[in-house]
């Protein structure tokens, strides 16, 4: 399952430069969990996970420019990894 930006801006995986990324490879997530942020317009908009799963890959650089559709992490099921 990907988890796409939804908008167009700069993807974050952190709240701060200073702070540490909200998720990384391998990290189980809940439905409704922030993923990272959207900078768009001078606002900072949470990606959010649509499921609860794990953290298969993050698809996108920190800082990088993301359109609407950019996918941006994947997420696997539970039942379907060696946990």
């Amino acid at each position: 399952h990907n988890i796409v930006a939804g908008m167009i801006g700069t993807f974050y995986r952190a709240p701060s430069p200073n702070q540490p990324a909200f998720v990384s490879i391998g990290d189980t997530v809940e439905e409704g969990q922030t993923l990272a942020i959207v900078e768009a317009m001078k606002l900072l908009n949470p990606i959010e996970s649509h499921r609860a799963g794990r953290i298969a890959e993050i698809l996108v650089p920190d800082g990088a420019a993301v359109s609407t559709d950019t996918a941006l992490f994947v997420i696997e099921d539970l039942e379907t990894t060696d946990v």
